[in-house]
Order: structure tokens, then sequence, then C-alpha cells
């Protein structure tokens, strides 16, 4: 009756007992009448030394140190105090003696990378002349380079952003929906969709289950959010861009102006990022190791600045845009730099967006025709989210999008769905990949995302 031990829960206060334990073989070096090997379970790894004496054999020992990288074993053995910290592994106070070993499944002997260059940090491995992984070899072999401790750290803690966006919103009165993602019109009104084949006819995937969010708002469901796959046929070849990533999306009803709905949003946030602060600092710190970075800064409550004031910072700055200009990723990424050293903030709300910068359901300015009740979220400079008031009145909606040059039928139902009275409303849609990558400071969203889509992978 094998009960198994996790890794992570062999400390001195486990010291002298005897436990199973099951894992991948690491590493092994075979030493005299000695094998240590280095077990692995997720980010967490131990030193286990198989010795000749009362439980194991010359035999014994021969076969530890022959049995391959990355095979499963289970491990019987007593855990003792190490003489000296083992720097090299997570668990540095304690070792396991082994008594006896299966192995559960064996690994071929050639793997396609090495675990330890794919955790090595470039810029040691540029200084040593040691091997490090490239992007597209990780993703070619995506199961090798998952089971880094790295990676473990950054889905684990991806996780946990899912778990806590859930956990808030439920609190705040929120109700999960699911939306559909096989649609009959684009969902955005614009071109870039996925045509998939429907039976006789053709149908699109979903770039947003906006219309959905706020048909739910219009049942009078007033607050609700959904978690579910987006999909974007942009051509974007790009650190920040994927055809197929996670949507975290927010709908909700409000009594007298949107900010309500924007404060909800960021409040959202920050209580995302201080949890993450209170129960992922092992992830956070796994990855630093890898890949440093200073530690995600924000306020609350959060730092809201109107476009027209992002723009003056950006002027101040020697950059030449208009008003009604959008911005463009580098003028992103200068004004997040200039936030930062202003208000010492990686999380920040531009607010009040120019009308003709945004799409045609976007709800003009009441006390400024050229502005919008539209407003995007950042994080270390670049935009993780995108929200507005939505019109809620079908004649303007109708008008709005002559404006913008819309075909009226193919929106029709969603300009239908306001007509049997709508109630003021306002939401926005987080990409859950970006918002892991720019909190960890990471700098590719495939590494943030598990089995990546982008106009050059559709595998694994």
């Amino acid at each position: 009756d094998r009960v198994l031990v996790r890794i992570k829960d062999l400390t001195l206060e486990k010291a002298d007992e005897e436990v199973w334990v099951r894992g991948r073989i690491h590493t092994s070096r075979a030493k005299g009448k000695q094998c240590f090997l280095v077990l692995r379970q997720q980010q967490f790894n131990i030193q286990a030394l198989v010795a000749v004496g009362q439980h194991a054999s010359k035999q014994m020992v021969k076969f530890a140190a022959n049995i391959t990288k990355e095979s499963i074993v289970d491990i019987q053995g007593v855990v003792r105090k190490a003489y000296q910290k083992i720097g090299s592994c997570t668990q540095q106070d304690v070792e396991l003696h082994v008594q006896r070993i299966y192995v559960i499944s064996s690994a071929e002997p050639r793997l396609p990378l090495q675990l330890d260059d794919a955790v090595r940090p470039e810029v040691d491995g540029e200084e040593d002349g040691r091997a490090t992984v490239n992007q597209d070899t990780r993703l070619d072999n995506r199961i090798i380079d998952l089971r880094t401790s790295t990676s473990q750290a950054i889905f684990c803690l991806q996780s946990g952003i899912c778990q806590l966006f859930r956990e808030t919103l439920i609190r705040k009165g929120f109700v999960e929906i699911q939306t559909p993602k096989i649609i009959s019109a684009a969902s955005e009104g614009g071109a870039n969709v996925f045509t998939v084949s429907y039976f006789k006819t053709s149908a699109y995937l979903a770039q947003s289950p906006q219309l959905y969010k706020q048909m739910c708002i219009c049942a009078d469901f007033e607050k609700v959010f959904c978690v579910g796959p987006v999909f974007r046929a942009e051509d974007s070849n790009t650190h920040r861009h994927l055809t197929e990533f996670v949507g975290l999306d927010i709908e909700m009803a409000f009594n007298y102006h949107y900010h309500e709905v924007v404060d909800e949003i960021a409040d959202t946030l920050v209580q995302i990022f201080k949890g993450l602060q209170e129960r992922f600092q092992t992830e956070i710190q796994t990855v630093s190791k890898q890949f440093p970075c200073e530690p995600f800064k924000f306020l609350e409550p959060t730092l809201r600045l109107e476009y027209c004031e992002g723009v003056a910072m950006l002027r101040e700055a020697g950059v030449e845009m208009g008003d009604e200009e959008d911005l463009s990723t580098p003028n992103e990424k200068l004004l997040g730099r200039l936030v930062k050293e202003k208000y010492d903030t990686d999380f920040y709300i531009l607010d009040k967006y120019p009308l003709a910068v945004r799409p045609f359901y976007t709800m003009p300015d009441p006390a400024n025709p050229k502005t919008s009740n539209s407003y995007d979220m950042f994080m270390r400079g670049e935009e993780i989210l995108s929200g507005a008031q939505r019109i809620h009145d079908p004649q303007l909606l109708t008008e709005r999008a002559k404006h913008h040059g819309i075909d009226l039928e193919k929106i029709k139902a969603y300009i239908d769905s306001f007509r049997f009275g709508a109630p003021p409303h306002a939401g926005g849609g987080i990409g859950l990949e970006r918002v892991t990558m720019l909190y960890l400071g990471l700098h590719n969203v495939r590494q943030t995302s598990m089995f990546p889509r982008d106009p050059k992978r559709l595998t694994p």
C-alpha cells in the first residue's frame, strides 16, 4: 500500500520518516558505490541517494544510474537531513536515502531538448557558452518544455488568475455565462474572422462574446462574466498577438455613470494582483530566476487618466500626435514608462478615448462629441483591456453603424436586441495570456499560451 508523498512536502519535519515518492528522473550521477539522482515533480525537486548497503546492492546502484532522464519512477526511501544545503534543489535541507526504486514509465534515451538548457537565463548562456533553447524548439517540443520549473510556475500562476477572476466577480454578485463560439455574423462587424463550413452555409468563429454578454444584460442578469476562447483572424506576428486566446470578459448594467463599471473592473484586476502576491510567491520567484523582472506595482484605487492627459504627457516627451489620433504600440509603451516615472504604478486606466478611433457601438460622450465613454487598461505599458459604455438605444446605434459604413443587415440581430428595453451598460474584454505575460514581465505571449496559435503555428 504505497501512499505517495509530494516532493514539496519533504521538509525537515519529515526527517527520518520512511516515504514513497513518485517523480521524474531529472539527472543521475554515479560515483563509486553511490548514485545521486535528482527527482523532479512539477517545479519541485529533491536529491535522492542510492548507496551500496543494507537496502541497496551494486546492481541496484548500476540500475539506478542507467535509468534514462525523464523516466517516471516510484521510490521508497527515508528522508534524511542534508549535511549541507543542496543548492541545486528546491528541497535544500533534506535528501532521500533510497531503499527501493521502480520504473513506472521509461523515457527514450535521446531527448529533443535538455530541461537544464530550457531553464537557463539567456544572459547566462551567452556569457559562459552553454546552450539555451530557442522559442521554436520549445514550441515544437512543447510537452517537454512544459515540464520545466519555469513553465510549471507560469501556468500554475495563470490558473490562479482565472481562479481569482471568478472568485472576485462571484463575490461581487456577477453570474458566469457560457456563450456560443460559432456565430452567424462577425461579432464586431469587422473582417478579421475565421470562416467555417456550417452544413449548407458558412459560419464564423466568435471574435468576442460581446453580443451575448449584452443580450444577457438586456435579459436582466445585470452583472455577467465569461471565460472562454476568442478567435482573431489577424495576420499579426507580434510578441503580444495570437489568433486564439482566452478571454476574460465582463459586462455590467450601471445606475448613474459608466465609471461604476470602470471602477468595478479595475478593482477586480487589483484583487487579482493582490491574490497573486499573496498566494503565488513561489511561482513568481521561480519565473524570475530565468526571466528577472521588477515586481509588479499597482495603486489602490487605480490611477485613471483621461486620454488628453496621456497625449499631453507624450507631447512633453517630444511625441508629435493629434488629439484624435490613436496610440501606436511604441507610444503605448512610452506612455507606460512616463506613467511609471510619475506615479510609480505599472497598472493604470486611460479614459475618454476619441470617438473616431473606437468601434461603432461605443457611446459618445454627451459633453463632448469628439470623445467617447470608452477606456483601456494597461499593464507595464501594454493594453490588456479595451472597454466602453455600449450604445443601448437602437436608433443611435443604427446612426453610428451607418456612419461607420457597416451593412445594417449583417448586424440586424445585434440592433434588434435593444428594441425591448435595455439598461445602460458597459464592459470589456481581458486577454488572459497577455495579463500573465505582463504581470511576470515576460517578453512573448507564446510563453504564456500553453499551445499557442498564431499565423504561422497550428501545432502541436
